[in-house]
């Protein structure tokens, strides 16, 4: 595993978090931040967590040797 890989799943695990916290927040009825931010948050978070993942996985497979 590469450094770049590490940053990588450490930006994932981070907007995966933010993306559960966001569900919660929205399905509680009152959002902290209120429902435009929270979705905002949503919406980012979700392709994030995804996109740098895969990119993780890619990365630590072309350095694999």
């Amino acid at each position: 595993m590469t450094p770049k890989s590490s940053i990588l799943l450490l930006v994932s695990c981070i907007a995966a978090i933010a993306s559960v916290g966001s569900v919660f927040e929205l399905t509680s009825g009152v959002p902290q931040l209120g429902q435009a931010n929270t979705t905002i948050i949503l919406a980012i978070s979700i392709p994030l967590t995804i996109g740098s993942f895969f990119l993780a996985v890619i990365d630590a497979r072309a350095n694999l040797k």
